[in-house]
């Protein structure tokens, strides 16, 4: 079973708490999952659309990206 890579990235931005996309790129990759910063931003858009992620620039070239926390 193929787990969707929505759910992945979402997991592994909460078992960090906050990441940068370059650290979060090379950490999907050592866990053999090749992905594009393409897909990556569209898969961000995704997450942050349904409120489970808040990305921000920390730089021109570079974003914090940190898992909402609900309140429940």
């Amino acid at each position: 079973m193929k787990y969707p890579l929505r759910n992945l990235i979402y997991e592994r931005v909460r078992q960090f708490g906050q990441i940068n996309d370059t650290d979060l790129l090379s950490s999907l990759l050592k866990d053999g999952i090749s992905l594009s910063m393409i897909d990556l931003n569209k898969i961000l858009l995704d997450l942050e659309i349904y409120g489970l992620l808040r990305v921000s620039w920390i730089t021109k070239d570079k974003r914090r990206i940190e898992a909402v926390e609900s309140n429940q």
